[in-house]
């Protein structure tokens, strides 16, 4: 008789069914794994041998096979350990077939029967729970993010012999309760409030923090651009729970957890250098992967020295701030990754730095025509806000910083967030508005009008930036909680392009 157990494979971040089938026929012992397996799968049958022998289990002394279905989809990586061992052990009549009805399991297997944790556990969580599960066996790390699935009851386990007695109806065990208060105050080792100077900068942040624009920080070497940016996420609101699972789906699947159980409550920020490959900041690779613009989902990737990233992937950048998704195609497969982050790039107004400052001798202008070149017009053109971070002077660098603290930034970036939720219908910064949204919520009055009709003359923009620019306005009116939007609001969103090169 075949025994069946039901396990799940990892297609980018999305979780796929797979029902793991064992046949004992009688011959040669041999055991056969078919089913498209990929090398880690194929190694489980070592695994789940020696776990099955060292667990004090029967292991079948005959042809074992075992088919993993649907068998034209690759099945990746350890997670089909405990589903494999589960399924033999019921085919020797060790386990009853009916205990894996309804059940989900995934786990890797050590030598001795004890499980690991996998990647992509809040994936499988949420798919057993649309595809109707009524449970699912996890190793005990796992359990926490796990439990997020809303009526699938999540067991972790530590070994298989666990397992076993689980499904053999021990009541010993009882379902992971997962309590969203715990943690749900992200917690950061840096603050607005260490910050000399720079109150333009700031602001700056402040705006693209409340409506979700990008940023370019322009400036000398040492003027604090870095420091800026790596606490930008400090005064965007607290994640929501659905924001956390998000961003928590995307991690696991990655493997980026770093040993941290439950879901992930900060704000992402990822700084990748910049001899880092395409598809590590893109996504893809032979089987896609997440890059560095989807690991910023709902946070920040902050580009430091942007000119020296390779040209390919800048430009490669353009889609996923357009639309927030990033669309990997293979020959096999298309996949959709989400982006939707807050692009910062910081960069020097030349290659050595010292354009502009009479102290330090500049390399020319013809090199600094170049530096600045290589980002092109239509990336400059997605970024909303572009500001010059000057060096400090010696007071301001000898005196203690004055500015505000994040916690009071942050809930004046709360407040307008919550403006635009109500005005949306739904969670939707002031970035991702339509074009006709932005004719709806961005009425101008005259004087607006004749305002913008100069401005555009002057500075021959675009319509993609003076969309950009009302879009901007619209949430500078909302930091001031204003209804309407001014000349006022208009003309400090103006200034945010006035250090376009």
């Amino acid at each position: 008789m075949i025994a069946q157990a039901h396990a799940a494979t990892l297609a980018g971040i999305d979780a796929l069914p797979v029902v793991v089938e064992v046949d004992l026929q009688g011959g040669k012992p041999d055991f056969v794994l078919v089913g498209l397996p990929d090398k880690a799968v194929q190694e489980s049958q070592d695994r789940v041998r020696a776990a099955i022998v060292n667990s004090g289990m029967d292991f079948p002394f005959t042809r074992l096979v075992c088919n993993l279905a649907p068998g034209d989809v690759r099945k990746e990586g350890p997670s089909l350990d405990l589903p494999i061992a589960v399924a033999v052990l019921a085919a020797g009549k060790q386990l009853p077939h009916s205990a894996l009805e309804g059940t989900m399991l995934l786990g890797e297997l050590g030598l001795d029967g004890m499980l690991r944790p996998v990647d992509g556990a809040v994936n499988v969580a949420l798919m057993a729970h649309s595809q109707g599960f009524r449970r699912l066996v996890t190793p005990f790390q796992n359990a926490a993010e796990a439990s997020v699935a809303p009526g699938l009851e999540v067991y972790g386990v530590r070994s298989l012999t666990e397992a076993v007695e689980l499904l053999n109806g021990s009541l010993a065990f009882t379902p992971f309760e997962h309590t969203f208060a715990e943690g749900h105050e992200a917690r950061y080792e840096v603050d607005f409030s260490d910050v000399k100077g720079q109150a333009h900068a700031v602001r700056a942040l402040e705006i693209a923090a409340a409506g979700g624009h990008n940023v370019l920080m322009t400036g000398p070497p040492g003027s604090g651009k870095t420091m800026l940016a790596r606490r930008l996420p400090t005064i965007m609101p607290s994640l929501t729970v659905e924001e956390a699972i998000e961003v928590t789906r995307i991690y696991s699947a990655s493997g980026k957890k770093g040993g941290t159980e439950g879901l992930v409550w900060q704000r992402p920020f990822r700084s990748p250098h910049h001899t880092t490959s395409y598809a590590a900041v893109v996504g893809g690779g032979k089987n896609p992967k997440p890059g560095e613009v989807s690991l910023s989902h709902l946070g920040v990737l902050f580009l430091d020295e942007m000119p020296e990233f390779d040209r390919g992937v800048l430009e490669a950048l353009r889609q996923p701030l357009e639309d927030g998704v990033v669309s990997v195609s293979r020959v096999t497969a298309s996949m959709e990754f989400p982006a939707g982050c807050i692009l910062v790039g910081a960069m020097n107004p030349c290659p050595c730095g010292f354009k502009g400052y009479p102290e330090a001798k500049c390399l020319g202008a013809n090199l600094c025509d170049r530096y600045a070149g290589r980002i092109s017009g239509p990336l400059m053109d997605r970024i909303d806000l572009h500001i010059t971070v000057p060096r400090l002077k010696p007071d301001d660098l000898i005196e203690r910083p004055t500015g505000e603290g994040s916690e009071q930034i942050r809930q004046r970036v709360t407040k307008a967030r919550e403006v635009q939720n109500e005005r949306f219908g739904k969670a939707k910064v002031n970035a991702a508005m339509t074009p006709k949204e932005i004719q709806t919520l961005v009425a101008m009055d005259d004087e607006c009008r004749e305002f913008m009709r100069v401005v555009t003359s002057r500075l021959n923009l675009s319509a993609r930036v003076f969309d950009r620019l009302l879009k901007v306005a619209r949430t500078i009116a909302d930091l001031a909680g204003e209804p309407q939007v001014n000349k006022t609001h208009l003309s400090e969103a103006v200034q945010y392009r006035g250090q376009e090169r």
